[in-house]
């Protein structure tokens, strides 16, 4: 019971707010995947509190709380979203402690008996001058997670995209690689709203055009692509991408603002689901593809409904910078020691903004337990000087 006890909270605009903090709710378990919908959580690395993990240094992580948050994932149902951006993929998180990491998680999934897919880049080869380059650098990734056993996801390169200089060029490096892949991938098209390096990728800053290229290559490989996964942040973009793609492909939204109606569908194509957010929501996101299994419309538009608004802010402008709100919640649910990150990310949101987390994610009833959350809160508070 939490007793009335409240807090209080600092508001962007300079004021303060006394949030009473609410009782955290049973959340179910359900350890098995589930029947209507294909779901991965993108999940983000614990950092080594007493690593170097400034800017620049080689990622020291928490192997023992890193691998436990993805068992907790595993156990309301999601497959596990490994080594994508959320984990820091180019913000940190190095090809050394990638490798390491797709091993363990993979190692992890098959114990569990769980999912996983792995991103596979080019991120070790920021030296890369050609096509051919980053061709390697892709086999090289790509060899690598399937070596682990882990399905992969061929993520967007920064080194492609400033190397590329038309659609062309992206169908060459593409075409070679799902060529060659054992196993169908799936493909990431991500925004520049999560990375602005990626700005005019497949060839055009014009996204219909971008998104002609996309599909094309996407027939012209369709029994090597499992699904898509596209961050693009606009539900209608999605709707029909969606509709476009050959029968057996897979949307996997990764729309951390619009994923509830995306994914419940418009009774002809709906969304699998590969989401960041799913990280920060897991209890409630299963409770919602729990309702949908079970034919319960209306409860999981409620469970989902419950969700948004703590995504939305967590995703909010500068995107990139989400990655600090996943880590917050996972240290006020206590998942993680400290509230540190690979390159000192944690400095990456204002106090604000993070008590604005803290305030949604006890709305949604998702702190387990709210006294050690709003403890937790507090010393951020003191430690930045914003204690009332």
């Amino acid at each position: 019971m939490t007793g009335g006890t409240t807090i209080a909270l600092p508001r962007a605009d300079g004021g303060w707010a006394e949030v009473a903090l609410r009782e955290p709710r049973q959340w179910k378990e359900h350890p098995q995947p589930y029947a209507e919908r294909v779901a991965f959580a993108a999940a983000h690395v614990v950092a080594d509190p007493l690593g170097d993990n400034t800017p620049g240094a080689p990622a020291a992580l928490d192997w023992e709380s890193t691998l436990a948050f993805r068992a907790e994932l595993f156990r309301y149902g999601l497959g596990v979203a490994e080594a994508m951006d959320t984990a820091q993929r180019n913000m940190g998180l190095d090809w050394a402690a990638v490798r390491e990491l797709v091993r363990r998680s993979a190692e992890q999934a098959r114990t569990c008996g769980a999912r996983i897919a792995s991103g596979a880049g080019t991120d070790h080869r920021d030296d890369a001058a050609t096509l051919d380059d980053v061709l390697a650098a892709y086999t090289e990734q790509v060899g690598y997670v399937e070596s682990c056993g882990s399905q992969v996801i061929v993520m967007a390169s920064r080194q492609l995209a400033r190397i590329a200089r038309s659609a062309e060029d992206y169908r060459y490096v593409y075409d070679a690689i799902l060529r060659q892949v054992a196993e169908p991938v799936i493909l990431h098209w991500l925004g520049e709203m999560f990375d602005p390096q990626l700005a005019g990728y497949w060839g055009s800053a014009d996204v219909p055009t971008a998104t002609e290229t996309f599909l094309g290559l996407v027939r012209d490989h369709a029994a090597k692509i499992d699904g898509v996964k596209v961050s693009l942040l606009s539900a209608g973009h999605e709707r029909g991408l969606r509709a476009a793609l050959p029968e057996g492909v897979r949307l996997y939204t990764g729309d951390d603002f619009n994923y509830p109606e995306l994914i419940r569908g418009d009774g002809e194509h709906h969304s699998d689901a590969l989401l960041g957010a799913f990280s920060a929501i897991a209890p409630a996101a299963s409770a919602a593809l729990t309702a949908l299994d079970d034919g319960d419309l209306a409860r999981y538009d409620e469970e989902m409904a419950s969700t948004l608004p703590l995504a939305r802010h967590v995703f909010g402008a500068p995107t990139f910078y989400y990655k600090t709100g996943i880590a917050f919640m996972a240290w006020l649910c206590g998942h993680q020691r400290g509230f540190t990150m690979v390159g000192g990310l944690q400095s990456a949101r204002s106090v604000p903004h993070l008590a604005r987390v803290f305030e949604l994610a006890n709305d949604a009833r998702l702190l387990p337990d709210p006294e050690f959350a709003a403890h937790r809160m507090r010393l951020l508070l003191d430690t930045a000087g914003a204690a009332r």
